[in-house]
């Protein structure tokens, strides 16, 4: 625990007045406002009566929890130290990183991420530009090339990525981290893995392999025509655009991607028309597979009964976000056995209620 830390620790622990449980430790307003005078006037902000306000839980005396209000300082801490240094990352000085500023912030924050460390230099750029991508992605997604610095830290990632200072971080949130050595490492692998050819770059081809290769055609030739692509082969940055779309179509982020992608005259909405030019990679791959295709228009009739569109002819972005079914539009539309999956949902649905529970 850092100096400073401590010091406030002490301070209220000292004024700590047992809780009902036995482990609770609570402070009075008083005595909150007698620590806050003596902490001193860098902690002087955390210690007003909004503040007490705003920790106050059930306490019928009006008591606060110590830990709470020592968690809280401590995030208020961090994020005023992180900001400043954001800051010297800033490069235009308007509260904003750009995609070269941010990789300058990460290149020189992996020397201090203990869960980094031994790192091959030769890999460092792939995982500089892993992790940039995913704040790009999501907090820049109308690709103005550039986020602002609150954005940054409000977006929860760079707790995720500053996690990695932990020498003792679970392999559990390593696993789930996906700014880690081993999930870089495993999105950087299999970006290799689909390189069949070893140009550095993916054709058309070889993304159809992803995953478990159920992405249909037609799919795959519309990222192709909307995502940047370099004489027709898709690079590295832009293949984590598509990984982080696949991987979190719930989100409005990932929903905004697949909508450019399904609308393909750039209209603003989806029609019968959108959906039966994707539809028709889906039946395509269903005879490729011995499947008797499913009829178009039941197909179209269950996509808007889910998505309820305010105009019943059309779909925008917004109703596909709201419906709280996006991503199983999606699915449907772009890959095969996420169609397979819809289709035979009430089946799937009586054979795990009939799994044996242990």
């Amino acid at each position: 625990m850092p100096r400073g830390a401590r010091s406030i620790w002490m301070l209220l622990d000292r004024y700590q007045i047992p809780g009902v449980s036995a482990d609770e430790q609570l402070i009075n307003y008083a005595d909150f406002r007698s620590v806050g005078k003596m902490a001193g006037e860098k902690y002087a902000p955390y210690f007003t009566a909004k503040v007490y306000a705003r920790l106050r839980r059930s306490d019928p005396l009006g008591k606060i929890a110590i830990l709470d209000l020592f968690n809280y300082i401590m995030r208020k801490v961090w994020l005023k130290q992180t900001r400043i240094g954001l800051s010297l990352y800033d490069a235009t000085g308007q509260g904003y990183l750009r995609e070269s500023d941010m990789e300058n912030y990460v290149e020189e924050l992996i020397p201090t991420l203990a869960q980094l460390e031994g790192l091959e230099q030769s890999f460092q750029p792939f995982y500089v530009c892993t992790t940039v991508r995913k704040f790009f992605f999501f907090l820049d997604p109308l690709r103005t090339g550039k986020i602002k610095i609150q954005e940054i830290l409000s977006s929860g990632f760079l707790d995720d990525l500053l996690e990695l200072r932990d020498e003792d971080l679970p392999k559990d949130n390593q696993i789930q981290n996906w700014f880690s050595a081993s999930s870089a490492l495993k999105v950087y692998g299999q970006y290799l893995n689909l390189d069949k050819d070893h140009n550095g770059m993916l054709s058309k081809q070889e993304l159809l392999k992803y995953g478990m290769g159920t992405l249909n055609q037609i799919f795959i030739d519309r990222v192709f025509q909307e995502c940047l692509t370099y004489s027709g082969e898709m690079d590295y940055k832009t293949y984590l655009d598509f990984v982080l779309a696949l991987d979190n179509k719930r989100t409005p982020q990932a929903l905004q991607y697949f909508f450019r992608i399904l609308d393909v005259d750039h209209k603003g909405y989806l029609n019968v028309f959108d959906l039966n030019y994707f539809y028709k990679g889906i039946r395509n791959q269903m005879i490729e597979h011995n499947q008797e295709p499913v009829n178009f228009d039941d197909v179209c009739d269950e996509t808007f009964d889910m998505v309820h569109p305010k105009d019943p002819t059309r779909i925008t972005y917004d109703d596909l976000l709201n419906c709280g079914h996006g991503e199983t539009v999606v699915s449907i539309l772009i890959d095969l056995n996420g169609f397979w999956t819809y289709e035979n949902r009430e089946a799937l649905v009586v054979a795990s209620e009939k799994q044996p529970s242990f």
